[in-house]
């Protein structure tokens, strides 16, 4: 299972959108720059077209792996990928696999069930990895849990949209 990469492209923008709000100063911008130790001067000095152009890059690669963590139905194709005919169209493997896909391949996708997914990856695997980093940088722990929120909030709204229309 591939998802529609124009989905995928949307998807994409959201850690723009979501860092715009949430770290706007009347939200947590305030707080994150003074546990950042950021100040307007370095903002204003930085490339922003660079920073933007990078984060989405990077943020469509994030997306295609998330993708497969908030849609079960890409696993199916891993059970048979070994079994004699996979790949061929009419085998008896593949008739197997579209089967399957008939019969289960809308279940669980919904924006719900993949912003819950994205807010569990958010929380075990980002969170720890955020804050052990801000740790060792000598940040606050504060400075931890501002940019792990971001990502718990993020990776929840891009697991939403992913699983519901990707």
């Amino acid at each position: 299972m591939f998802p529609n990469i124009g989905i995928v492209a949307l998807a994409a923008l959201v850690p723009l959108v979501m860092g715009f709000i949430y770290y706007n100063p009347a939200l947590f911008g305030k707080a994150w720059m003074k546990a950042s130790g950021m100040t307007e001067e370095k903002i204003k000095g930085a490339n922003m077209p660079l920073i933007f152009i990078s984060t989405y890059i990077l943020s469509f690669i994030m997306c295609i792996i998330l993708f497969t963590l908030v849609v079960h139905q890409t696993d199916i194709y891993s059970l048979f990928v070994a079994d004699e005919g996979y790949g061929v169209e009419g085998s008896e493997v593949m008739n197997r696999i579209d089967a399957i896909m008939e019969t289960h391949g809308d279940k669980y996708r919904s924006f719900g069930h993949g912003a819950l997914h994205g807010s569990v990856i958010g929380i075990f695997l980002g969170l720890p990895i955020i804050v052990i980093n801000g740790l060792f940088e000598a940040k606050s722990f504060k400075y931890g849990l501002i940019n792990a929120g971001y990502w718990i909030a993020t990776l929840a709204v891009s697991g939403g949209v992913l699983c519901a229309w990707a």
